[in-house]
C-alpha cells in the first residue's frame, strides 16, 4: 500500500449541510460473525480494522443495531471511544434478527424508540449524528416510522435522519415529515436499480450510500483492463468508479480484515477518466 493512501484523497462531502466527511467511508457490518451474527471470529482483528480505518483518514463509519445484533456498535465504541472530533457515526434501526442471515422489518414506533436508545448506549453517544430507517415495514405506515424518528430528533437524540432501501415514492413520503439527508440503497456496477435515486440525490444534495458496492467482478473485461492500466485490483477500480459516478456518492466498503481495508483505501486516490467511467458503466 502506498504511504500516501488515505480516504482524504477522495475529497469531502457534506452530510446534512453541517457534517463534512471524507468521501470514502467504512461499513462496519462485517466486523461481526458469520451470517452477520454474533462475535467476530477474531475480535482483536476487528478492533484493529476499526482503528486502522480512522488512521487511514476514514471519518464516516456506517453501522446498525442489527449487525450482530449489537456487536458492531459495541465494537466501534470499544475500539474508538472517546471518538475523534471529526468522526461521524451513522447507525440504523428498523430490522430485527431471528438468526444468522435472517432479517425482518420492524418499523413500529415502540421498536424504533427502543432501538435508538440502545444504539445511544452501545455507541456511548448522547446524540446519533445520522440515524437511518433501515427498511420500510409493510405492516407499519412510513409516516408512523419516520414520524417517530422526527420526534426523537426534536428531543435532541438524533442530529440527522436518513433512509435505507427506499423508493423515490417512499422518500417523498418521508420528506413531507422531516428533512432526509441520506439514502442507503443497494448499488454497484451490476445492480443499478437505484440509478434514478443517485441522480435525485445529486440534484437535491442528499448523500447516497451504496451498500453491496463490490459485487460480481469476475470476467468483466472492462474492469480487468482498467485495473491492469492502473496497476490496481478490480475492487479498487469499482470503488473508484463509484466515486466518479456522482459527487453525491459516499461509498462505505466494509471488511473484517486490515489487509482488505488498506486495499480498499487505495481506491480513494484513483481518478478514472470519463471514458473509463463510461466503459465500466456499459460493461454490466
Amino acid at each position: 500500500m502506498s504511504e500516501q493512501s488515505s480516504a482524504r484523497n477522495a475529497g469531502t462531502i457534506d452530510v446534512g449541510g453541517d457534517l463534512t466527511v471524507n468521501r470514502l467511508g467504512f461499513g462496519a457490518m462485517r466486523v461481526t460473525g458469520e451470517g452477520i451474527w454474533g462475535e467476530p471470529r477474531d475480535r482483536d482483528e476487528a478492533v484493529r480494522v476499526l482503528r486502522r480505518a480512522v488512521e487511514l483518514g476514514v471519518n464516516f463509519i456506517d453501522t446498525a443495531d442489527s449487525y450482530g445484533p449489537d456487536v458492531s456498535e459495541q465494537l466501534i465504541a470499544e475500539a474508538l471511544h472517546p471518538y475523534p472530533e471529526d468522526l461521524v457515526i451513522a447507525t440504523k434501526g428498523g430490522l430485527v434478527r431471528p438468526g444468522p442471515n435472517r432479517w425482518e422489518a420492524d418499523g413500529r414506533p415502540a421498536h424504533l424508540t427502543e432501538a435508538l436508545e440502545g444504539s445511544l448506549r452501545k455507541l456511548r453517544l448522547d446524540s446519533i449524528p445520522l440515524y437511518q430507517f433501515h427498511r420500510p415495514d409493510p405492516a407499519v405506515p412510513i409516516e408512523e416510522s419516520i414520524g417517530t424518528l422526527a420526534e426523537l430528533k426534536a428531543q435532541g437524540k438524533i442530529r440527522h435522519i436518513g433512509v435505507s432501501n427506499f423508493t423515490e415514492e417512499q422518500l417523498r413520503v418521508a420528506q413531507r415529515i422531516t428533512p432526509v439527508v441520506s439514502i442507503q440503497n443497494r448499488y454497484n456496477v451490476d445492480d443499478r436499480g437505484s440509478e434514478s435515486l443517485v441522480d435525485l440525490c445529486e440534484q437535491e444534495r442528499i448523500v447516497f450510500l451504496p451498500w453491496a458496492p463490490i459485487q460480481n467482478l469476475d470476467e468483466n473485461a472492462a474492469i480487468e483492463a482498467i485495473a491492469k492500466k492502473y496497476e490496481a485490483t478490480p475492487r479498487q477500480i469499482v470503488l473508484a468508479w463509484l466515486l466518479a459516478r456522482s459527487p453525491a456518492m459516499l461509498p462505505i466498503p466494509g471488511t473484517g480484515s486490515v489487509r482488505h481495508l488498506e486495499d480498499n483505501i487505495v481506491a480513494a486516490g484513483i481518478e478514472l477518466t470519463p471514458a473509463e467511467v463510461a466503459d465500466i458503466t456499459r460493461s454490466a
